[in-house]
């Protein structure tokens, strides 16, 4: 094993659209440029100091990344295309990560976006092996298949088994679903910002068997970007006052577990879970109870449910205890989806993972104001795709041993706070952070 040691890395600019229903009026290169913009704008640097990009989509044709970033510069750097499934946005931030701690980059862009159809999930192509047939295989064995969505289905049932197993119950799905969707009215990026009782979310139609409607994300359209420099960067660039250290990061995929047991729990991918936040607790010497805000993937509320467990915010069995406790919203234990989570917020699969860290960057630095998490130390992230990748990311701001000299906020400098109004951009904004080696105005008069 190599014993060269990896540098740091921090997230200095952060950016996004609003997640939207899924239009067909926007194109994605719009929707990337105003993301990518608002994360250059951010970091108070143009496109001539990133040294590569990492683009994650899923549902799009190859290389539309070179096609959405070429709009603020062709100046030959490295641009690579990710698809992960729906964990696709933090794999982009995975990448941007290994690559500026490996010394081989000192400022990297990760973008994700999405240009999504309405209604469930399908699989685009029915020629060839669907990836995750070998799940759907073992859940018609396990507990069958129904008209649902299979999504739905496979994360419907890992709830049905947990409160089989341990005794949660359906209610306890429904208030994590009233707890995301409360907390979204205060988050101007979402796609849905309606609060809903108890009530309405239990008497809301049915999608799969405890699962309702106001209990599953939804599909939409919306772009993500974050910008990972290298500590020198930051200090070159004194940016120490926003900048956001990544502790820790670990990607895991499946285990044995998928197959070797007919476990709806385990079908539902949850010992991805499980080995990503061990490894990152581990490399950060911390555990659990040192985290004080989650941004979870609750693509459905069963998998917020399982998910308590897998990141071992609770003892095996005890996540609906958390529930009662009140320990998953503000004035418990941990924060969990201040954003309103996938739930209310939307999922643009490449975007989601990069609009959790958004969140996590603002409430780090104190920015998020009526939803602001108190005493914060540290972050946690969980993004999750079936077929499978989870990725769990840990951030902290860190205490530089030297301060860079004073400088303006970057709030001062965008004019507003991002953090709590959604705001487009203007041409002047994009004039101002585009490549000034490879005129991007060229380009931009062609494209």
């Amino acid at each position: 094993m190599s014993s060269h040691k990896l540098r740091k890395s921090y997230v200095i600019g952060v950016g996004i659209t609003k997640f939207t229903k899924p239009r067909g009026q926007v194109d994605y290169p719009d929707i990337v440029r105003e993301a990518a913009v608002k994360a250059l704008l951010d970091a108070n640097i143009t496109y001539d100091s990133i040294q590569q990009v990492f683009v994650g989509y899923c549902f799009g044709e190859s290389t539309c990344g070179q096609r959405a970033v070429y709009q603020l510069g062709m100046t030959q750097i490295p641009i690579i295309n990710v698809n992960n499934n729906c964990s696709t946005g933090s794999t982009a931030l995975y990448l941007a990560r290994q690559t500026v701690e490996s010394g081989t980059a000192e400022c990297v862009l990760a973008l994700g976006f999405e240009q999504m159809y309405f209604g469930p999930l399908k699989s685009v192509w029915d020629d060839r092996t669907n990836p995750i047939d070998l799940t759907i295989n073992s859940m018609s064995e396990t507990r069958g298949i129904t008209s649902s969505p299979i999504t739905a289905q496979i994360f419907g049932n890992a709830g049905l088994e947990y409160c089989e197993k341990y005794g949660a119950t359906a209610e306890h799905m429904a208030k994590i679903s009233e707890k995301n969707h409360r907390h979204s009215a205060k988050y101007p990026y979402s796609q849905f910002r309606d609060i809903y009782t108890l009530e309405q979310i239990k008497s809301s139609p049915t999608i799969f068997g405890p699962l309702t409607k106001l209990q599953c994300c939804p599909t939409s359209d919306g772009s993500g970007a974050v910008i990972i420099a290298s500590e020198n960067f930051v200090i070159e660039n004194n940016l120490e006052s926003q900048a956001i250290e990544i502790v820790a990061q670990s990607m895991a995929t499946d285990s044995p577990l998928l197959y070797d047991t007919k476990n709806s729990i385990e079908l539902a991918g949850a010992d991805m879970t499980r080995r990503a936040a061990k490894d990152v607790f581990e490399k950060a010497g911390i555990t659990a109870d040192d985290v004080q805000v989650i941004e979870l993937h609750d693509c459905f509320s069963a998998n917020e449910l399982i998910t308590y467990d897998a990141l071992g915010l609770c003892k095996p069995g005890e996540a609906h205890k958390l529930i009662d406790a009140g320990d998953v919203t503000y004035g418990g234990k941990y924060v969990v989806n201040p954003s309103g989570g996938l739930i209310s917020k939307g999922h643009p699969l490449g975007a989601t993972g990069l609009a959790q860290c958004t969140e996590l960057v603002w409430q780090l630095r104190g920015w998020c104001a009526n939803r602001q998490v108190p005493n914060l130390r540290y972050a946690l992230q969980h993004n999750i795709g079936l077929g499978g990748a989870a990725v769990v990311t840990l951030y902290k701001r860190p205490n530089f041993l030297r301060f860079g000299k004073s400088v303006q906020d970057a709030r001062e400098r965008l004019g507003y706070n991002p953090a709590v109004e959604a705001r487009g951009i203007n041409e002047q904004d994009f004039k101002k952070v585009i490549s000034k080696k490879m005129s991007s105005e060229y380009v931009n008069a062609r494209l």
